[in-house]
């Protein structure tokens, strides 16, 4: 499929033809949602922690005597309906990731590409690079683009560019190797520069070369 190619200045620079193999899938909402999942889950810390009964620097006295009070029988105050108690079940730290084929987060990626290519919010720039730092000039160039909540992919991220890009609010720039399904559907509109078309490419001919190799092995 054809798609037109812009300028920062908004003008236009030809078109080019994108393969239906990466940009032409039906959406799938399953295989995406296991591959936010999967990333949601590498990035928690899991240092979350709670003390038990066992750890809390507290006397173990009985608080009083067993019987003959009138009152519940209790042991001593690091139980955790007491103030100043143990939680009670309470998280420990531990690793949140889980394991996901390859096949499956490379297919989500395709899958998150083809979506923003049928929902009309993909643009392809002509290159993403400026002579010299200025944010208001490139939020300008933004606002005429249509581009007020973006992500925008380089093969090779110009430092100008990143550094005017920054400031501006919903708006992220990533090289093609940082390419993932979070940050895609986190934003409405996907820029990918020419070079970045030209680095998912290979990113998946790569891919697609690594598993014939390790069928041929097995």
């Amino acid at each position: 499929m054809d798609i037109s190619v812009k300028t920062l200045a908004g003008d236009d620079a030809g078109t080019v033809t994108l393969p239906d193999e990466t940009f032409g899938l039906e959406p799938r909402a399953d295989i995406l949602h296991r591959v936010v999942r999967w990333q949601l889950a590498r990035r928690q810390a899991g240092t979350h922690h709670t003390n038990t009964r066992g750890e809390i620097n507290a006397t173990g006295k009985k608080m009083y005597r067993q019987k003959g009070t009138g009152r519940a029988r209790h042991s001593d105050k690091k139980a955790p309906q007491f103030r100043g108690g143990s939680k009670a079940h309470g998280p420990k730290v531990r690793d949140h990731s889980h394991d996901l084929p390859k096949k499956v987060r490379m297919l989500g990626l395709k899958l998150a590409l083809s979506a923003k290519m049928q929902g009309s919010d993909l643009i392809v720039l002509d290159q993403a690079a400026i002579d010299e730092i200025k944010t208001k000039t490139l939020r300008t160039q933004f606002t005429a683009l249509g581009l007020d909540n973006a992500l925008i992919i380089d093969n090779t991220v110009d430092e100008k560019f990143a550094r005017a890009a920054r400031n501006i609010p919903m708006v992220d720039v990533l090289p093609v190797a940082g390419l993932n399904v979070y940050d895609i559907l986190r934003r409405n509109k996907l820029v990918l520069t020419k070079s970045a078309l030209d680095g998912i490419a290979a990113r998946f001919d790569g891919s697609a070369k690594a598993a014939a190799e390790t069928a041929e092995a097995n």
